[in-house]
């Protein structure tokens, strides 16, 4: 379950308790009852339930009081380390949007970039943990059809075999075989799983090695890698825990998908109107 960051909040307030002094003389006497005030909702916040802090305050209340917010203008923004990972500029914007926002609330993510077929894993910090390439559903798109997680595999026509962009909460749970995978989307019966040899003439594995991005649209829609980069970077980040899937879309943008800014844009600090989609039974 995700609950509403309340860390601006806090932060908020705690800006105000320490700005007060610089309030205008002749309110002194209200500034300290305020102080107070407002030192002991800091201290309550802490122990209340994310879900009940849904909102900061607003910028314009600190504006009535007089208060310089300036030092909150210029705060660094907070970007996501792909270490010596090569990524595309799509999953850079992605990723340091994800940690700027506070997207991932906290959790481990991985943001798959169906264009170049790649995963790339972080934790809850942003650190990247590991990448690598995969294979993705053949055909080209960002929606799944209707019912299709419902379906067999054998009834999936070639131009539904899609992998849908979009954010996804994630677990490890185990298939009809009791492999563990980690699902992504329960509806569609998307997830991300070691490789499967699948039929002989899909070649998986080879797919896999190969350096063509094209050879790595063949599944029905979940996402294989090796089964050494699931066992030792998915599995492990993975156990105990939730975690954010973000499929970028190949056919959308990723602000109209996620409601994401570039976080290098000066104007960025844009409201998301991005709907959260739910998450989560044959793996394609």
């Amino acid at each position: 379950m995700e609950f509403p960051m309340r860390n601006c909040l806090m932060g908020n307030l705690y800006r105000l308790w320490r700005a007060l002094p610089r309030l205008k003389a002749n309110f002194s006497a209200d500034a300290r009852v305020t102080k107070v005030i407002l030192l002991g909702a800091l201290i309550s916040c802490t122990f209340l339930p994310q879900s009940a802090v849904a909102s900061d305050i607003s910028p314009a209340l600190i504006q009535e009081s007089g208060i310089s917010i300036a030092e909150n203008a210029s705060a660094p923004s907070r970007i996501a380390n792909f270490g010596n990972e090569i990524s595309s500029p799509a999953s850079k914007k992605l990723a340091h949007w994800v940690m700027d926002s506070g997207d991932n609330r906290n959790l481990p993510f991985v943001i798959i970039d169906k264009v170049n077929a790649r995963v790339f894993v972080f934790d809850a910090l942003g650190e990247i943990k590991g990448a690598t390439s995969a294979l993705l559903g053949l055909a080209i798109g960002d929606d799944s059809v209707p019912g299709i997680g419902q379906r067999k595999l054998s009834e999936i026509r070639p131009n539904e075999r899609t992998t849908p962009a979009g954010r996804f909460v994630a677990s490890l749970d185990r298939d009809i075989h009791g492999k563990e995978i980690l699902w992504v989307d329960y509806d569609t019966a998307v997830s991300l799983h070691p490789v499967v040899k699948g039929t002989p003439s899909e070649r998986r594995a080879a797919r896999l090695a190969s350096a063509s991005v094209s050879d790595k649209r063949i599944s029905y829609g979940c996402i294989n890698v090796s089964v050494s980069f699931y066992e030792k970077v998915v599995s492990q980040i993975f156990t105990g825990t939730n975690g954010i899937v973000y499929i970028l879309p190949e056919t959308r943008s990723a602000a109209e998908v996620f409601g994401s800014y570039d976080v290098e844009d000066p104007a960025r600090k844009q409201v998301s109107t991005r709907p959260v989609q739910s998450s989560n039974t044959a793996t394609r």
